[in-house]
Formats: structure tokens, C-alpha cells, sequence
């Protein structure tokens, strides 16, 4: 009785769904998330016969919040269906935001935001403030990477880089997404050959399922992995961190070198819609964002040169790919690393490095983990470390046909101190920067930019070329009582003055400050003061590691700006809230690095990277281009 009881419960269910009418149903299934929507598909053949409809999956588009519905309707016309755009908005959400790294020190801020059909990384250049201000003034970014989404969902990844005076793309694969990510790899990713034939050329089997299986896909938890993407990839054997850093670094650039391709001129265009000032100017812009990624497309499909897939199939290898007597072919060749600007300050460091590793193999001997065997520290299986990591590198080529390139969006378990996450500073990869959204009890929390200077309508030396500062601020408890970071993530000197990551300011947001605001002595005009509360500003402490502090105040003034003011000096940083998607979509693009240090910049370096391999400071895009 009770599972008939069930059936017509659940048959009445069913029925009361149907009999809505279409408008009435999308509100209903429009509270639900995509799974959930997946699931009650799964239902029934009506049920999911309605599910199908435009307008179900239109608003599963705007419930993810990455784009505007103007921009939804235009990103349709890319793309088979609105489940189609909600399957790709669905895998890269968790990417979207600010990525971060530790070197160089000025500031690594690469944020991640909706192209067409797309995701962008844009690093912001660290630079001075313009006479136009943060506003009206153009921000400096560079591309890092694009992730595109083809009419069938499947996703092309390029990695943006600039090499011999050329802009260059970089196809690869996106490997996996997860939901949770907090770190983004770029990875060097082995694969083999089904019965001896050839890989496929024209779809990244990682995402290239169609709609009837984005159901059962999004219902599983393995959703980045197709079942072909399981029976086509065999893991390796040794996985690509473990190893050794230089190994890592050789791949890379051998891949990059092989998969390298000349960006068209179309393809140098438009990476992410201006805004909409100009509805005529728009839409053209976007007819030719659509017409770039079209060509991006084929040329991910099908490699330079092939307009068809018949002439595609008369091609060896996936463009994507790199045969495996290629690999070794190329590294038996010297100066391997031509293309990384760290490669000349390896050499001269390697004496450095070499008597550094001497020492530790002296010192893990004597704490008896390591024999040395003529100098050399050998391991419990009999073999140095040099021979160890040699071993693994032909171990990770051996289980491979072909080699690409990936990237890799991982939930890693990261420890952090004052926001900052500790980060590992021989991994190419990218890290997570959580950005929290103003709540009750929270208001300040976002992201800000400023300079040191005077709040606005001040007595004031303001003149172009001040320093400009992004800070992340965010709320923790210490002792009870909560406080009020904020995280400097770019500074804009020339050198730096204060470590990337390192706290700018700490302020005790309930303990009331009694400091009067020090510029509204003798002006004109008063600056009114919101609030003031007891903080304490950075300040020269034991080396450039560790900064100290003196005491300071957090003022929250008119128009929504915070201005601290260190006590002693009566210096003043600036603050107003940032939204950096209008800004970049205002900004000014310049040239990038070569393409792996453009994604992750490893070496120590305390000035302006970003800007020091351009014929000029500020190498624009000609106007034609954009």
C-alpha cells in the first residue's frame, strides 16, 4: 500500500507540474539550481520534454550570475541552446574572480572575467595613478588566458603570451573544474592513442558531451570527465608536480613551443564586451568578438592552415598534441628554455644553487636520512636525487604517445595567514583569493583601490603619478574581537616598498577612535567623518619580510571613502570600493610576457616585471584592433 501510495503521490506531482502553465513552471524550476533541474528531468518523459524549453534554461543562465540577460540573449546566438550556455556558464563559474601569486612582489593579480562565449584572465599591470583617476582613467591589464565555449558547449582553452616582437596563443585542454577550486595549475598532461590510431583532432573530449548527457553528467560527481575523456586518458604513473621543478618547466616550454600559433589580427581584437555607452558602437563590437571567436575556434579544431574537417583528418595529431619522439627529439637540444626570462638569471645562479644543495645533502646526512656516496646524497632505493627525479621524468614520458598542455583547477588545502594564502613558489600555478561581498556586520569587506594622498576637496599635492594600491579587506575575530584587514595584493611603486600579501592597515571596527580627522583643521570645507574606529598602520619593521606597525586611525568619510591615517606621520591612504570588471571593460591593453612566465612569474623579483619586456612602458593596442 505504501508504495502505491507513493506512485500516485508522485504521479499527482508530476501532473500538478505539467498542468502549470509555461511562465508560471519556468518561475517554479527557476528557484531550483541546475542539478536539481537535471534531476527532475529525470522524472518523467512530459517532465522532461518541458524541461527542454528556452526559457527553463534562460533562467538557470541568470540564476549563476556570471552575465547580465542583455548579454545572455546576445551570447545565444553562439551556442545551440540555453542548456548548452548553462552547461559551459556551469563548469567555469568556480573560475571567475581574482587569482593571485606571491612573486613578484609589486603584485601578481590576475582576474577572471565573462568575454563572449568566454572567460578572460586579465592581469592588472601595477602602475600610477593617471590624472584622470581610478574612474575616468584607463587601468593597464594584460591577457593571461581564455577559456572559450564552442555552439556544442565543448571548451577551448588558449594561453595568451608574446614572443619575438609577436602576440602568440597557446591551445590546450581544460582537465577539470571543481566546484570548490582554489588553486589553477598549468600542467603538462600525457595521453595515448587508442589502439594505435590517432587522437581526435576536433573536440576537447573533456567537455565535448552533448546536451542529452549534460543530465546524467551534472548529476554525478565526477562532472568534468566524459566517458570517452576516461577510456582515451590513462593517469600516469607519476604525476606531473612530482616532477622535479626544472623537468616541469622543459615540458611547459616544449609544449608551448610546438602548440606555439601566430594570433591573427582579428584575433588581437575585442576579448570582452566595452560597455554599453554606445549602443550602435556595441553591437558592432560584439559581431566582431563573434566573428574572432569563430576563427579561434576553427583554428583550435583544426590547427593553422585546415578550413574543413576533411583536410583535419588528414592531419597526424590533434593541434593541441605533441608526439612523444618529438619530446625527446627536443631534449637533447640545448638552451631548452630559450623562451623564459628566467632562464639567463638560472644560470647564473646555478654555482648558488649547486653549493646550497651541497650543504643540505651534508645536513640530511647527518640528521641520517640520506648516505653520501662521493659527495652525493642517495636515497633509501640506492638512487641520488638528481637520478630519482631522472627516473621520474622518464617514467612520466613513458606511460605517453602525446604530450599537451592543461589546465587544472584544483581544491587544495591551503593555509593562510591574515587572508593571505601560503603558496608553494615552485608550482606554476595561480591561487584563489577569496573576495567577500559586503553584509551586515561586514560593510567595508570587498575590494578597494586607492594612493597615499589627501581625501578629495583637501589642501592637497596631488599630481599624477602616485602610486596605486589594491587592497582586499576582510573581517576575522583576534581575542575576541573583530577586526578588519586589508590585504595590499597590487602596489603601483616602481620598488616595492611592502610585501605582496602583507597587512596594509588592521583596524578594530568596535573600538571607537577619539582622533580628531587631521585635515579638517583649518580648511575650507570640512570632511565629514561617518565613523572612526582604532587601527594599526604597516610601517618599517625587521627587514622587508617582516614589516612592523604603529598606530593609526580608520576614518569612514563622505562619498563612501576610508582614509587611515597613521597617528605619528599624519599620512593618509585613500580608499574607494573598486568594481573591476567595469574598469578593466574601460582599461588599456598592453603586451604580455612570454607564455609561461605570463601565467605564473616564479622568480623573486622586487620591481615592475610587466612592463620591462615592452619597446616601451605602455605599449598599447593599436586602436584598429580593438
Amino acid at each position: 500500500m505504501s508504495v502505491c501510495a507513493e506512485q500516485m503521490s508522485s504521479s499527482c506531482g508530476s501532473s500538478l507540474l505539467l498542468a502549470l502553465p509555461e511562465d508560471i513552471f519556468t518561475i517554479v524550476v527557476g528557484s531550483l539550481t541546475p542539478m536539481d533541474v537535471c534531476t527532475l528531468s529525470l522524472c518523467s518523459k512530459n517532465l522532461n520534454a518541458l524541461i527542454t524549453s528556452d526559457k527553463v534554461w534562460l533562467a538557470q543562465c541568470e540564476s549563476l550570475g556570471i552575465v547580465s540577460s542583455q548579454d545572455l540573449v546576445e551570447w545565444r546566438t553562439g551556442v545551440s541552446s540555453y542548456k548548452t550556455l548553462c552547461k559551459f556558464l556551469w563548469n567555469v563559474k568556480p573560475l571567475m574572480g581574482i587569482w593571485v601569486h606571491q612573486n613578484p612582489e609589486l603584485g601578481n593579480v590576475v582576474y577572471v572575467m565573462p568575454g563572449f562565449v568566454s572567460v578572460v584572465g586579465c592581469r592588472i599591470i601595477p602602475q600610477e595613478l593617471g590624472p584622470l583617476g581610478m574612474e575616468d582613467g584607463p587601468i593597464l591589464w594584460a591577457p593571461v588566458f581564455e577559456i572559450i565555449g564552442d555552439i556544442d558547449g565543448s571548451i577551448a582553452f588558449f594561453l595568451h603570451g608574446r614572443e619575438r616582437d609577436c602576440d602568440k596563443l597557446y591551445p590546450g585542454c581544460v582537465k577539470s573544474i571543481d566546484k570548490s577550486c582554489n588553486v589553477l595549475f598549468l600542467e603538462v598532461e600525457p595521453k595515448q592513442r587508442i589502439n594505435g590510431g590517432s587522437l581526435a583532432h576536433n573536440k576537447n573530449l573533456a567537455h565535448c558531451n552533448s546536451d542529452r548527457n549534460f543530465s546524467r553528467r551534472i548529476c554525478k560527481s565526477d562532472r568534468g570527465h566524459s566517458k570517452s575523456q576516461r577510456v582515451l586518458e590513462k593517469s600516469p604513473v607519476v604525476p606531473f608536480f612530482n616532477l622535479g621543478f626544472g623537468d616541469r618547466r622543459k615540458l611547459l616550454e616544449l609544449v608551448a613551443d610546438h602548440v606555439r600559433l601566430r594570433a591573427p589580427n582579428l584575433a588581437n581584437g575585442l576579448l570582452f564586451p566595452p560597455l554599453r555607452d554606445d549602443g550602435e558602437r556595441f553591437q558592432k563590437d560584439v559581431l566582431l568578438m563573434s566573428k574572432r571567436r569563430s576563427l579561434l575556434m576553427k583554428i583550435y579544431k583544426f590547427g593553422e592552415g585546415c578550413n574543413n574537417l576533411q583536410e583535419a583528418h588528414r592531419l597526424p595529431l590533434n593541434p593541441t598534441q605533441m608526439e612523444l619522439h618529438k619530446i625527446k627529439k627536443s631534449l637533447g637540444r640545448p638552451n631548452i628554455c630559450r623562451g623564459s626570462v628566467s632562464s639567463d638569471e638560472s644560470q647564473v645562479s646555478s654555482h648558488k644553487k649547486r653549493v646550497a644543495t651541497y650543504f643540505k645533502d651534508r645536513l640530511k646526512f647527518i640528521l641520517g636520512k640520506s648516505s653520501p656516496v662521493n659527495g652525493r646524497a642517495v636515497s633509501r632505493n640506492g638512487l641520488s636525487s638528481s637520478e630519482s627525479k631522472h627516473s621520474q621524468f622518464q617514467e612520466f614520458l613513458s606511460s605517453a604517445d602525446t604530450i599537451g598542455m592543461t589546465l587544472c583547477a584544483k581544491s587544495v588545502k591551503l593555509f593562510t595567514y591574515r587572508a593571505w594564502p601560503n603558496m608553494h613558489d615552485n608550482q606554476f600555478a595561480l591561487y584563489k583569493l577569496p573576495t567577500p561581498l559586503p553584509a551586515t556586520g561586514q560593510e567595508y569587506a570587498g575590494l578597494w583601490g586607492g594612493t597615499f594622498g589627501w581625501p578629495p576637496g583637501r589642501p592637497t599635492d596631488d599630481k599624477p603619478g602616485k602610486a596605486l594600491f589594491f587592497l582586499s579587506l576582510s573581517y576575522e575575530e583576534s581575542e575576541g574581537q573583530r577586526i578588519l584587514i586589508a590585504t595590499k595584493i597590487l602596489e603601483g611603486t616602481h620598488y616595492v616598498l611592502h610585501p605582496n600579501g602583507s597587512a596594509m592597515f588592521v583596524a578594530k571596527v568596535d573600538e571607537i577612535s577619539s582622533d580628531p580627522f587631521p585635515y579638517n583643521d583649518g580648511a575650507s570645507t570640512s570632511v565629514d567623518v561617518k565613523h572612526a574606529y582604532i587601527g594599526d598602520g604597516i610601517a618599517n619593521g625587521y627587514g622587508f619580510r617582516y614589516p612592523g606597525s604603529k598606530p593609526g586611525s580608520l576614518f569612514v568619510i563622505q562619498n563612501g571613502l576610508l582614509a587611515f591615517v597613521w597617528k605619528e606621520s599624519k599620512a593618509v591612504l585613500t580608499l574607494q570600493r573598486l568594481n573591476l570588471q567595469e574598469l578593466l571593460k574601460k582599461g588599456e591593453r598592453v603586451y604580455a610576457l612570454p607564455p609561461i612566465v605570463n601565467f605564473a612569474y616564479l622568480t623573486k623579483s622586487f620591481s615592475n616585471v610587466f612592463t620591462g619586456f615592452s619597446n616601451t612602458t605602455r605599449c598599447f593596442f593599436p586602436s584598429s584592433l580593438l
